[in-house]
């Protein structure tokens, strides 16, 4: 992921937007797993999705961007729910 520029503090007016945009990360986290964003010892993928089981989903390394990451999650996961249900 590029350097990030100082965040800006805005007020999110429809805090639905990103379940609405993101569908399928929000029923992973609501219904099945959580989501883990950011690097650490014992991954190299920037976003991973977890379950009871363990891994269920790992990204890249690097992303475009936040938003490009939450997007290639959300296919994944979309695909998960709809294979394993």
């Amino acid at each position: 992921m590029r350097s990030p520029k100082p965040a800006k503090k805005t007020e999110n007016k429809n805090p639905a937007a990103a379940d609405e945009r993101f569908p399928n990360i929000t029923a992973w986290v609501h219904s099945y797993g959580w989501i883990e964003i950011g690097q650490d010892d014992y991954s190299r993928s920037f976003l991973r999705a977890l379950d009871a089981g363990g891994m269920a989903w790992e990204g890249k390394a690097e992303y475009a961007s936040l938003d490009h990451a939450l997007r290639a999650l959300n296919k994944a996961l979309g695909k998960r729910i709809e294979e394993n249900g």
